[in-house]
């Protein structure tokens, strides 16, 4: 019975703001919204409705149940999935003196430094590996022996592709699409994400494929320092 007054975004999650409260939604590793009509049928994998005064429903489709649908009644940004998120990566306080202060506490892997919500939100496998191939970085470096340019140029390169990531919708490898159906085409300007044993497109050399903290993690031994 709730007016819906606003829809925002915090790192992966949607917040439907309404009169009184927040819906906080994640959307896992697969998950969808789509406005529907209400009397259509529900899939296998669908799970809530939402039905809209007007006609129509917003259907949460999750195949996986990775995503969550939470509903708020305090300050959204007080909620424990909220209040230690890092900032957004194409915001302003995501800089290099800030990357170079968090870093200096962190003796971990860099890749898996910067894939850490607490540090920075929004920066996947896939743009990690992407990001540190156009900051000469090797993910494999220790985050706290990164130098004030280092992160500057990490913060540059996180910046440039997620903003031609998004240019092109994003990028699609198994079941990822946009919201209209359609995939994202980010995949063809990959530089090494998928790429392990081929060869470099900037240098020739061969592109080494590791795993990191359990993910797959490909860089070029040459341009990557």
């Amino acid at each position: 019975g709730q007016r819906i007054a606003g829809l925002r975004r915090r790192g992966k999650y949607l917040l439907l703001d309404l009169d009184r409260g927040t819906l906080l939604i994640h959307l896992g590793m697969s998950g969808s919204l789509r406005v529907l009509p209400a009397s259509s049928q529900p899939g296998l994998h669908d799970h809530i409705d939402l039905i809209l005064a007007d006609g129509p429903c917003l259907r949460l489709r999750d195949p996986r149940r990775f995503g969550a649908f939470l509903w708020l009644s305090g300050p959204a940004e007080a909620h424990p999935l909220l209040a230690n998120l890092g900032p957004e990566p194409l915001g302003d306080d995501f800089d290099g003196d800030y990357l170079h202060q968090v870093s200096r506490r962190r003796r971990i892997a860099v890749k898996a430094f910067i894939m850490d919500a607490g540090v920075v939100v929004g920066v996947g496998n896939i743009y990690a590996n992407e990001a540190l191939f156009r900051a000469g970085i090797r993910p494999t470096r220790r985050s706290d022996r990164l130098t004030r340019a280092d992160c500057a140029r990490l913060v540059a390169a996180v910046r440039a592709v997620l903003t031609a990531a998004l240019a092109v919708g994003g990028t699609t490898l198994r079941d990822f699409v946009r919201e209209d159906g359609s995939p994202g085409y980010f995949v063809s300007d990959l530089q090494v994400y998928g790429r392990g044993s081929e060869a470099c497109r900037v240098c020739g050399s061969t592109l080494k494929a590791v795993r990191l903290g359990q993910r797959a993690t490909v860089y070029c031994p040459k341009c990557q320092r």
